[in-house]
């Protein structure tokens, strides 16, 4: 399983999602290849998942990956219900 974490520039946020969504997975005992970048360049990748805001998602509208929300990158209740939901 490929899981994108995506944020404006691909940098530090997306890294640090990338940091906490490996830790709730692990937590999950679910092995996954999860990766960060921008959100122009997640447009043209095929994960099976993407993660980002509400805001980025509007601009990933129509991509074949399925898209969860995270608005809290911070948040790991947040990012664990909507892994378990989604997953």
């Amino acid at each position: 399983m490929k899981i994108l974490c995506v944020c404006g520039l691909g940098q530090g946020t997306s890294l640090i999602l990338r940091i906490n969504v490996e830790t709730v997975l692990r937590e999950l005992g679910v092995q996954a290849d999860v990766d960060n970048t921008d959100v122009s360049s997640a447009s043209s990748e095929n994960p099976d998942f993407i993660i980002t805001s509400n805001e980025l998602a509007q601009s990933l509208e129509g991509h074949s990956s399925k898209i969860i929300i995270v608005n809290n990158y911070f948040d790991m209740n947040e990012i664990k219900t909507a892994l378990k939901s989604n997953l």
